[in-house]
């Protein structure tokens, strides 16, 4: 028997806002999330890309997080722990009133997380301290808070997720190859409920040098809040963000068992390998089309059933076209039907987080009716034939369809296709 897998819970820390409510509100009014970093490392090494889209508060300011958790955790793991919480006692799990804390059954829920690089600043702080200070200096939790299986073990832990905790190391495409994970296991009865998600942490002097002598990265210094523009003919390159999202997935006899509120379906999933490039998509976006592709057939989707798409959209020069191009080659002349969100121009590219936090709006965008903006396009790049929705939009009633695509370094493609109840 193959289960039908549904969203009952969605959490989010993001740059946009601490949680869902606020991330979704500024999502939907375009606010950027980009500033300039106000850290003295930037002229200290003279950091050639001096802003980034960094989490709106400090997480250890958020009541969801305690001083002893956030001193054990990178903050990969810190950002993680805060949505899965949030996701959680959305889903129904927590709460002051014993109706409203549902039982779960712990080993039947797991956990499949996605990361791109893990506790980078844990594993370069420690570097730092055993140059400077010598190896009687090293922290104990070292190892426990740079693996970049922290966020799974921490998020098993804290809700008691003893089917399985796993963790997916694929770049761009980490989280929603999780999200792939999560409906998988749910779909062959491994688990009832499953925290997918994926976190990043990485807005570091060190990351971001690297980013930027690859000339990946925009270098808009002097207007932070314009430089991330996917599609825009001005693109520059993409713009560094963090932050972490999850979702609650369960089958849906569980869900109705408990009469849980159910935002949507995650009707289909898609992966696959460009083989082409360890940083460079294929131009010909045959990997990309058939992820697509694959994620419409597993939910038995008809193309033009699909209203919006989440568009992976970096704001690369040579990024965003090939995605148009396999959206273009899956939809034909429906296309010009289908809203096309970038939200990476509001939140910057999360790397391995991003396709969480994107899945988020499009489990909202099906859930309300509402496409979220796309911020900073003042001329479309004519090579990039899309529907743009550059302020928010109502989607159509009756059942539609959804998509959000994430790609990653290393040619990783990941589709998810999320429809109406």
């Amino acid at each position: 028997m193959t289960h039908k897998v549904v969203v009952t819970g969605l959490g989010a820390f993001s740059p946009l806002g601490e949680d869902v409510p606020t991330t979704w509100k500024n999502a939907l009014e375009g606010v950027s999330g980009v500033k300039t970093i106000e850290e003295p490392w930037v002229e200290e090494y003279g950091i050639p890309v001096s802003f980034a889209a960094q989490v709106a508060i400090d997480p250890t300011e958020s009541e969801r997080l305690s001083k002893v958790e956030a001193k054990r955790l990178d903050p990969s793991g810190q950002f993680a722990l805060i949505a899965a919480r949030e996701a959680w006692a959305d889903a129904g799990f927590s709460g002051e009133d014993a109706d409203s804390a549902e039982e779960v059954d712990s080993e039947r829920t797991a956990v499949a997380f996605g990361t791109g690089m893990g506790g980078v600043w844990t594993l370069l702080d420690a570097w730092d301290t055993l140059r400077e200070k010598g190896p009687r200096r090293m922290l104990p939790m070292t190892v426990p808070m740079l693996m970049p299986n922290s966020s799974a073990a921490a998020i098993s832990m804290n809700l008691k997720a003893r089917a399985v905790a796993q963790t997916v190391v694929s770049a761009c495409a980490s989280s929603t190859e999780a999200m792939e994970i999560g409906v998988e296991l749910i779909r062959s009865g491994k688990a009832d409920v499953v925290v997918v998600g994926g976190s990043e942490a990485a807005i570091h002097p060190m990351t971001i040098a690297a980013f930027a002598k690859m000339q990946a990265l925009s270098t808009r210094n002097d207007d932070p809040t314009a430089a991330s523009r996917p599609y825009d003919t001005e693109r520059d390159g993409f713009v560094m963000g963090e932050g972490a999202a999850a979702l609650i997935i369960e089958s849906e006899e569980h869900a109705k068992a408990r009469n849980a509120r159910i935002y949507a379906e995650i009707a289909g999933t898609g992966a696959s390998a460009d083989a082409y490039h360890i940083t460079a998509p294929d131009p010909s976006a045959l990997g990309a089309t058939r992820a697509l592709r694959e994620a419409l057939e597993d939910g038995n989707i008809d193309p033009e059933q699909v209203v919006h798409v989440n568009a992976h959209a970096t704001s690369t020069p040579v990024g965003d076209i090939p995605e148009s191009l396999a959206l273009r080659e899956v939809f034909g002349e429906h296309t010009k039907d289908v809203a096309v969100s970038a939200t990476k121009s509001m939140t910057g590219h999360l790397l391995g987080g991003a396709g969480a936090i994107e899945a988020v709006f499009t489990v909202l965008a099906v859930h309300h009716r509402k496409a979220p903006c796309t911020i900073n396009l003042n001329e479309q790049d004519p090579q990039i034939e899309l529907n743009v929705v550059t302020k928010a939009r109502d989607l159509p009633d009756g059942e539609i369809v959804a998509v959000s695509n994430s790609f990653g370094f290393g040619g990783h493609n990941a589709v998810i296709a999320v429809r109406s109840v």
